[in-house]
């Protein structure tokens, strides 16, 4: 890529997307493309060909996707697989009839065995059944994955597919029925904190900022404090799913980012194939190498939002998978490594909710 090649950021404007989109621009690239969901629908088919075929970028980044936690992963399961299909089939299956130079598409760690050996590399995917909770939205990006693969070993293509591990940061999703655990945790905590505070300003200032269930700050203290209860928020103790167990690893999102520019710039397919006589697994892992528990991660906000309340554990609801942790020394041995821990990235995401 040279500063001035068009680019388009498909979901430039969600977690990992709006990341991208910065990180291109703080390296002085200068023809950015980006669509919002009312300007197109990449669901449409008509509509994502009629774009490509006028604007023809010339890299494109695929960060668009439906995504969310364990319950509405497990809750929604037909519009997981369908919408990410949908749109994955659209954008790859365009960029190919327009000649896009390269293209990078983002999937998840998710694609891996429930019961993969940890860390996870990439060569253990499809070596044993998914985690039933996400299973159709894995199922999605291992399908996304293929066809990157498969159009670069039948057409030539440069389409690079990499598998994040856990993202958070600016622009993330705070819904309390839809959000991923770390944006999920912070959110609950803070607004525990409120409660115990007795700050009904800053309770329906969040509210109204991001309603729950059509619930805003404009809703009665009787109403707010049914919903909050709904999702574990109490006067002096939150409940979280699950035992806490789980281990998990964060990545802070402008650091995945930063490894997706790094790859777009640096790594083709050619690099990847080797000399195997069966092409395969040509991903790569985007992560740290290191994780924590749930538990540990509820207390580490805990302790750097000042909640003073107790934290339990709904015991009856899933874990999803125990482990998670992604093998990165593929990407490490292409030259890239995330700089920022958990620590820091958690006050870095307190900070910026605040704002």
């Amino acid at each position: 890529m040279n500063k001035s090649s068009k680019i388009y950021i498909a979901g430039h404007r969600g977690l990992v997307g709006s990341a991208i989109w910065n990180n291109l621009q703080n390296r002085g690239y200068t023809n950015l493309i980006g669509k919002t969901h009312k300007e197109l629908d990449l669901m449409d088919g008509k509509a994502v060909a009629r774009f490509f075929e006028e604007e023809k970028p010339e890299y494109v980044f695929l960060a668009a996707a439906h995504v969310g936690g364990i319950i509405a992963n497990n809750t929604y399961r037909a519009d997981f697989i369908y919408n990410n299909l949908q749109i994955q089939n659209n954008v790859i299956g365009e960029s190919w009839r327009n000649n896009v130079k390269k293209l990078l598409f983002l999937g998840s760690t998710c694609i891996y065995p429930k019961e993969a050996p940890q860390p996870m590399r990439e060569d253990s995917l499809l070596t044993a059944p998914l985690e039933y909770t996400n299973e159709p939205y894995a199922i999605a990006k291992i399908a996304g994955l293929k066809m990157c693969e498969s159009f670069n070993i039948q057409y030539g293509t440069n389409f690079i597919a990499v598998m994040p591990t856990n993202l958070y940061g600016p622009n993330d999703n705070f819904d309390l029925e839809k959000s991923h655990v770390l944006p999920a945790m912070t959110r609950k905590i803070h607004l525990g904190k409120c409660l115990m505070d007795n700050n009904w300003e800053a309770i329906r200032k969040d509210l109204n900022d991001r309603p729950i269930e059509n619930i805003s700050g404009k809703n009665s203290q009787e109403e707010i404090s049914v919903i909050l209860k709904k999702y574990g928020i109490h006067t002096g103790k939150i409940e979280l799913w699950g035992t806490g167990k789980p281990m998990r690893e964060f990545l802070w999102s402008e650091e995945m980012a930063d490894a997706c520019v790094f790859i777009m710039e640096n790594v083709n397919f050619n690099d990847l194939q080797g000399n195997k006589k069966e092409v395969r697994n040509c991903h790569i892992n985007i992560g740290t190498g290191r994780e924590i528990s749930i538990r540990d991660l509820a207390y580490l906000i805990k302790n750097t939002i000042g909640y003073a309340g107790d934290i339990t554990f709904d015991t009856s609801k899933p874990d999803g998978t125990m482990r998670k942790l992604t093998d990165v020394s593929k990407l490490n041995n292409l030259g890239w490594r995330h700089k920022i821990e958990i620590d820091e990235g958690v006050k870095r995401m307190y900070n910026w909710y605040l704002q």
